[in-house]
Parts: structure tokens; sequence; C-alpha cells
């Protein structure tokens, strides 16, 4: 569906702020979202952007209503995952894990297809099925050495799953292959290794230093008012307001002298 000029560039102004603000404050993502949404609810870009904001908000009824507009306009099946995952977050992991097994996942990229199998470990450890996560999580894209862009996330969620099974020395291998893997930081893979490792990160502003700061302020102190006392130069409003008046003072003998002298 095309829109006039006009209208068509104000709905992307709002879609480019949501997509700058959808991470760091979705919140404000949220309310830009819904403004394109009055604008121009017959666009599928719009019911797209519409539904990852409420999602990044956590309203995954609203969200998932969204996807299936946007899903209906488009017909494409790359909303497929995350409207999976919106069942679960709607308490409904059951019906993510009949999605994962529906006719759409073979239509899915790659990437679609892992982020798929992700969704469905979740939802089996939603539903206290720790092992079936585990094996869910077993592909050739876990055991491939290749780096793709899903592949620290893959690895950190059979690391996490290994570890609540209790199995910490295979957790660890995993965590340390999710970090391996993660250029761009999108686990806290590191975290969790030094957790494993029981390395402990000690905070270097800590009241300790606090004090340790305060002695040497106060020694600095101390020093300056021995500066006073010597016949420092530090000048504080009082000071100067004297110097001020000797200044004035010098300048009144100095008008005299001058008119004694003519």
């Amino acid at each position: 569906m095309s829109l006039p000029k006009g209208l068509a560039e104000e709905v992307s102004r709002n879609l480019v702020m949501v997509a700058q603000l959808i991470d760091e404050e979705p919140d404000k993502a949220y309310e830009y979202s819904r403004i394109a949404l009055r604008l121009a609810s017959r666009v599928a870009a719009v019911r797209e952007a519409a539904g990852f904001a409420a999602y990044a908000t956590q309203k995954y009824s609203e969200a998932l209503a969204e996807f299936r507009a946007a899903r209906r306009m488009s017909g494409g099946v790359e909303l497929w995952p995350v409207m999976a995952d919106c069942e679960r977050g709607m308490g409904r992991p059951e019906r993510a894990l009949a999605m994962a097994g529906e006719p759409e996942v073979q239509k899915l990229d790659k990437a679609g297809q892992v982020e798929m199998r992700l969704v469905a470990a979740g939802a089996r450890r939603d539903m206290d099925q720790l092992d079936a996560a585990i094996v869910t999580l077993q592909s050739p894209e876990l055991a491939s050495g290749a780096v793709h862009p899903w592949t620290a996330r893959l690895r950190y969620a059979y690391a996490d799953a290994l570890l609540a099974a209790g199995r910490e020395s295979e957790a660890r291998d995993w965590f340390a292959k999710a970090l391996e893997a993660d250029k761009d930081g999108v686990t806290d893979a590191s975290d969790r290794l030094a957790e494993l490792d029981g390395v402990e990160f000690v905070d270097a502003f800590d009241d300790s230093d606090d004090e340790g700061v305060e002695g040497v302020e106060g020694a600095i102190d101390e020093v300056d008012d021995e500066d006073d006392v010597d016949g420092g130069v530090e000048l504080r409003d009082g000071d100067i307001d004297d110097e001020i008046d000797e200044i004035d003072e010098i300048d009144e003998v100095d008008d005299i002298e001058d008119g004694d002298d003519r």
C-alpha cells in the first residue's frame, strides 16, 4: 500500500525512532510505534515495527496481534519464531512447541530455523523438560565450528541449559565457546565464565577507597593551610575584597602626592 508523500515521510520518521530506541529505551520506541500505527495501520512494515516495540516492552499479546497482522499483509514466514516466543511470554509454551512443528518452519532461512530451535528449547525449559531442551539445542549448527550471527546465542543457550542440569564442566566449555563467537557482546558469557571460575571483581570505587581519597584530601588541605600561614598566594573572596581596598587606598595617596607636586 502506498501513502501520500507527506504522510509517508512522517511515518518513516517515527519508524526510524523506533529502530534507534528499541534496544536502549523500549518504552519510548513503543510510543513512536503507536504514532506510526495510527498514521498507517494498513502498512505491513508499520505493523511489524509495532509488534517488535510491544515485544520489547513485554506486551506479548499485543505483539502477537501485530505480528499476525503483518504476516497476513506480507505473506512471509520470517516472523514465525518471534510469534512463537510471544506464546511463551503469554505463558503458553505448549503452543510455541506446536508452532515449532508446523510446515512454516521449513520455509525459514537458516537464521530463522536456529531462532525457532532456541524458542522451542526455551518452551521445553518453561515446561520443566530440561533434558528435552538440551536435546533440542543439539544440532549441526551447534556442532559447527563456523561462526554466524546466531552462533554465540545458540552456544550460550546450550551452556545455560547444561548448567541448569548440573553439568557444570560441560557448561563451562560451552560458555567459553559462546564467548569466542560473541564478537558483538550480545551475551554475558564472560561474566558466566568468571562466576564458574570463582573470579570476583572488586569495585575500584568501594568505601575503603573513598576513605583513602578522603585521607589524601585531608593532607592536601593541611598543606594549603600551611601555605596560607607562610604567605601563600591563595586568595579567597574576603582576601580579594581586602586587596581591592588596599589598591584603592594606594591610588588615593598617589593622587594626593600628585596634587602636591603640582
